[in-house]
């Protein structure tokens, strides 16, 4: 997996830009699902930034449902990148729906009635 040299010097936070080369990795087939990642350590000294900011990045990346961390097995890739996309989509559905008031079992509800 080839992953350039973050900007550290850039407004955007060194976890997004690691979360994000490793999200392009996996769009272009660099890592496919059922492949583990390096360790964290090993990314974080590629890449000249701390280890707890490429967990932070990893930790993302299994909430978008791209990545599982499994004791003994190590980080593997297990969605796609179109999964990832649905679930960002959803999770921020939700954050708006609480702010105007709703349940997540409310939205479930509109989604059902719409299809």
């Amino acid at each position: 997996m080839r992953i350039p040299e973050v900007n550290k010097n850039g407004a955007v936070s060194l976890y997004s830009q690691v979360a994000a080369e490793i999200r392009r990795a996996i769009a272009d087939g660099e890592a496919a699902p059922g492949e583990r990642l390096p360790p964290a350590i090993d990314l974080a000294e590629v890449l000249g930034v701390n280890k707890n900011t490429v967990i932070r990045a990893l930790h993302i990346l299994r909430d978008e449902g791209l990545l599982d961390f499994t004791r003994g097995r190590g980080v593997r890739v297990v969605g796609t990148p179109q999964q990832s996309a649905v679930l960002v989509r959803i999770i921020e559905l939700l954050d708006f729906a609480r702010q105007q008031g709703y349940r997540s079992d409310e939205v479930v509800a509109i989604i059902q009635a719409q299809s």
